[in-house]
């Protein structure tokens, strides 16, 4: 006779299956069971109790970027479950595969507004890949087989599970279950090596290629192949906010961000390239400003392993579906050998202009209050520019991703399409648990920090080496610097009056240095990365500093303010 076990303890035996070493949790009454039966799997999975469900889903959101892997968190039903809403939101935008479990009411009282009930499938459908809800424990199995491969596989995203207390606590013959496909979902596109040898043709006839890459490569794994495509056609790469460690920052063809507060050259030239080649990228509003003016001069070939991205905001002359990882070595192969000295050296001389009017004031001021730009080059220098980078969202996030240097892939994490502040300190939480071995340096602002603020109980309670920068101008910056250049200075509710941040990070057992002037930048930067564990480098910088360059909204990639 087979074993009967609890739906809860199949649970468990299928995560294991999966390949689950860490779990993001915060217990309630309609998960109880769970938490119960995880109480006996303390040597399987190693157990964060974080101090709110939303750092429990971008704690598994910044495990899973860093790590390649599927981050996982549990929580329970009613506020427990919608406390996860923005983190879900927030991985769908960002094609970041975790799996949310949530407890549920059981079965029997679904829809009498029981004791925190909640319509979890119907609030998520629309901001997740795939939800469902286990009613049977017999259905475990198979559904968290299904969870795991659609959260992985292809585009990658957030997956949530609907979990009734009368499966977990009812008893079933358990057989562990994998996926390997789902009927209508194809991940993996087969590629179209006509239109592959079509936009070979076109790259090898081009005067000024472009290519323009994003995050897809980094979730397709696809570096040295992204390397060897660039190198072969001699093409300069500009790189988008979630794709700056795709490239590293020193590489010969890296030329710089792209976007609103992207590098000068890449902007400019995106409008006067001959044929602009996308590699998993979706052009974001945020990359290409007015889309009436974006780069209607070239040719356009997009790949992207979702079709849906094909034509959604910009027309591709060659649309190539499929694995970046599988198209771009059938594109090398295809293509001629290129040299484009001339095209690549036009990008140094807007180089220059921005060097002078922007990063020059930015790096190397020498009196006057500090600014963001110093620190957060500073920091990127000590840590041998090795360090993956977590941020909040705001200016910090602008200034780090600017002026930060990336040597290694999966090294940048960061709330793109959402804008998701207090997004950082728990994606840091998740990334130094996934990625021990490297150095973890996550940058807020005062606003993004208080956020969820409370996740520094869980960095004290693990124990974790989060080296924390805090960029404080007394100000929500980023909507301050709006206010300033199209509200004509009128500062509404962004004005913040903070707490004594350094009392606070003492409070939780974590040392902290407060800086304020210029001559104790270098050794307080060196004090954190010396000191064991987490550390708290508390900046009190320009309060009034704005990101430049900016292209206003509205307006053309080619009208970038620069100072």
């Amino acid at each position: 006779m087979k074993e009967l076990i609890t739906g809860a303890e199949a649970l468990m035996r299928s995560l294991m299956n999966e390949g689950v070493d860490t779990i993001f949790g915060y217990p309630g009454g309609s998960i109880m069971p769970v938490f119960d039966t995880l109480f006996d799997h303390r040597e399987d999975f190693r157990q964060v109790l974080v101090r709110h469900e939303q750092g429990a889903t971008h704690a598994a959101q910044g495990y899973a970027r860093s790590s390649g892997k599927v981050g996982v968190c549990i929580v329970t039903s009613g506020p427990g479950a919608t406390n996860t809403l923005t983190g879900i939101s927030d991985a769908m935008l960002d094609s970041t595969p975790i799996v949310v479990i949530a407890g549920q009411v059981a079965s029997s009282v679904l829809g009498t507004d029981a004791f925190q009930e909640i319509d979890l499938v119907g609030v998520t459908q629309p901001i997740s890949k795939w939800c469902y809800q286990i009613r049977r424990a017999e259905d475990i199995a198979w559904a968290v087989a299904r969870a795991f491969y659609i959260a992985r596989s292809g585009r990658p995203g957030p997956v949530v599970l609907d979990f009734t207390k009368n499966a977990q606590v009812s008893r079933v013959s358990y057989e562990p279950e994998t996926a390997s496909c789902v009927r209508s979902y194809v991940p993996y596109p087969k590629p179209d090596k006509e239109a592959i040898r079509n936009a070979a043709e076109l790259i090898s006839r081009a005067q000024r290629p472009f290519a323009l890459v994003g995050q897809g490569v980094e979730l397709g794994k696809a570096h040295e192949e992204l390397k060897a495509f660039l190198e072969k056609g001699n093409i300069p790469a500009g790189r988008t906010l979630l794709g700056l460690s795709a490239l590293p920052s020193d590489h010969p063809l890296s030329v710089g961000m792209l976007g609103m507060h992207g590098n000068l050259s890449c902007n400019m030239n995106t409008n006067q390239c001959d044929v602009l080649i996308a590699i998993g990228m979706r052009f974001s509003d945020r990359v290409t400003g007015d889309l009436t003016r974006y780069a209607k001069q070239a040719k356009v070939i997009h790949l992207d392993v979702d079709r849906a991205e094909i034509d959604k905001c910009v027309k591709a002359d060659i649309p190539v579906i499929g694995d970046c990882k599988e198209t771009l070595p059938l594109l090398t192969e295809y293509m001629e050998e290129g040299n484009h000295k001339e095209w690549i050296d036009s990008f140094a001389e807007y180089d220059a202009i921005e060097y002078e009017k922007v990063i020059d004031k930015a790096l190397n001021t020498k009196e006057g209050p500090l600014k963001m730009g110093e620190v957060a080059r500073r920091v990127s220098e000590a840590t041998g520019n090795s360090a993956v980078l977590v941020t909040d969202v705001g200016q910090n996030q602008m200034m780090s991703c600017r002026y930060f240097k990336f040597t290694q892939p999966h090294s940048v994490l960061t709330s793109g399409g959402l804008g998701t502040m207090g997004y950082g300190l728990p994606a840091a939480v998740g990334a130094t648990i996934a990625v021990p071995h490297r150095t973890v340096c996550v940058f807020m602002g005062d606003g993004g920090f208080q956020m969820n603020i409370q996740e520094l109980g869980t960095i004290m309670e693990q124990r974790l080496p989060v080296k924390m920068i805090l960029l404080n101008n007394n100000y929500l910056g980023n909507v301050r610097q709006w206010q300033e250049m199209f509200f004509d200075h009128r500062y509404s509710f962004t004005p913040m009056q903070n707490p004594d941040y350094n009392m606070i990070a003492q409070a939780y057992g974590i040392p902290s240095r407060l800086v304020k002037e210029r001559s104790e930048l270098d050794g307080a930067i060196r004090e954190m990365l010396d000191t064991p564990g987490a550390f708290l480098l508390h900046v009190i910088v320009e309060k009034e500093e704005n990101v430049m360059p900016m292209v206003p909204p509205g307006l053309s990639i080619t009208e970038m303010v620069l100072e």
